[in-house]
């Protein structure tokens, strides 16, 4: 039920959040801190501190040492208050890691993808890893924010391009993880969570739109406008690996018929060796041909990229954007209009990791504002 504003009721809600949020953002404060940082008084800043520890959201956590007198007692937000998991699905293997309301640090767990697969098997056995990577019960664990390599449509819990998810049905897969864990779950693209996470790594600067181009095993491209990821009508928002190139393309690669097949793992495979594409990019940086010749295949798709969306700049993502770095960011810039800046990832090799846990991070904390209400 809504509550009516400039009730009391309205206004201790109001405050009791505004608490909530300066104790995330500062960690534990004393009564006297939380008050001059929220401009309330001493005796109000305890009220606040009271309900939100009557609501089991937070709780005393050592002292603050002051100039005079006795030291006084901080609060700040409980980590086990609500916890989540981050995981990416990758084709070979599947990254964990615990998050908190804090986004305090913690292990990383990696489990290979062997045997028989399917939604609860991996996702039940990444959350049981990353729980044993950070040391706390797996019955803690309430949501869980997973990346697949997928388009993801939302509204009718449908994937689609699984070809890394076998065992994982095109329809409902999120509806049987929820029957099946019990935790609510977001299911996300896994170019799209890489894609916020170069944002908040300043990969983009500060430009209002850009372009995360994903170069790995496929192609992918993230579409950031204002702040806001663009997933299109079904989801399959920048699925550019099945686009066909053009026949300029011919000259480069007379073989390929869409952009996979240009700047894959068969592609970097080809021009560097290796059994896989782990293998093949560790042989990429310093290696000026296999750079001039990467350059030159992707030079056409951001060309194409920039003439449908026309982005302010374009970050190089992905396994091979990464290992690429700063040298192919800088071939790839002379194929093009200087007017378009290429920047390379800032995000790294967990790029995909780092945005699931980001989107975690602002779902645990909505889930426990929601818990601030008339009580």
């Amino acid at each position: 039920m809504a509550v009516d504003r400039g009730t009391p009721v309205w206004l201790r809600t109001v405050n009791d959040r505004t608490a909530f949020r300066l104790l995330l953002e500062h960690g534990p404060l004393s009564r006297s801190q939380l008050g001059e940082l929220s401009g309330m008084s001493k005796p109000t800043a305890g009220q606040m501190i009271q309900r939100l520890e009557r609501l089991g959201l937070i709780a005393p956590m050592g002292e603050t040492a002051g100039a005079r007198g006795p030291h006084a007692v901080a609060y700040g937000v409980r980590t086990d208050s609500l916890t989540g998991v981050a995981i990416s699905i990758l084709a070979d293997r599947i990254e964990a890691v615990l998050v908190d309301p804090t986004d305090a640090d913690h292990p990383v767990a990696t489990i290979p993808t062997t045997g028989e697969r399917s939604p609860a098997a991996d996702v039940l056995g990444a959350a049981a890893a990353a729980c044993a990577a950070a040391g706390v019960s797996q019955e803690s664990v309430s949501v869980v924010v997973v990346g697949v390599q997928a388009a993801v449509d939302a509204d009718v819990d449908r994937l689609s391009f699984t070809d890394t998810l076998p065992g994982w049905p095109e329809t409902g897969a999120r509806g049987h993880l929820e029957q099946v864990t019990g935790m609510a779950v977001i299911l996300d693209n896994d170019v799209n969570l890489a894609t916020m996470a170069e944002r908040a790594a300043g990969s983009a600067g500060e430009v209002s739109d850009f372009v995360h181009l994903w170069l790995g095993q496929g192609l992918g491209a993230g579409v950031d406008i204002g702040g806001v990821l663009q997933h299109g009508a079904s989801g399959s928002a920048g699925e550019i690996g099945y686009l066909e190139v053009p026949r300029s393309a011919i000259a480069i690669d007379p073989e390929a018929t869409d952009y996979t097949d240009l700047l894959g793992e068969q592609a970097v495979r080809a021009l560097l060796g290796g059994a896989d594409l782990t293998a093949a990019l560790s042989r990429l940086p310093g290696n000026e041909p296999a750079l001039v010749s990467l350059a030159e295949r992707v030079a056409p798709l951001i060309q194409l990229l920039a003439a449908v969306l026309d982005p302010a700049c374009v970050v190089l993502g992905g396994p091979t954007g990464v290992a690429g770095g700063k040298r192919l960011a800088a071939l790839v810039q002379e194929r093009i209009d200087d007017r378009l800046p290429i920047r390379p990832s800032r995000a790294g090799g967990q790029a995909v990791l780092l945005g699931a846990r980001r989107l975690l991070v602002e779902s645990i904390r909505t889930r426990l504002e929601d818990r601030i209400k008339e009580n």
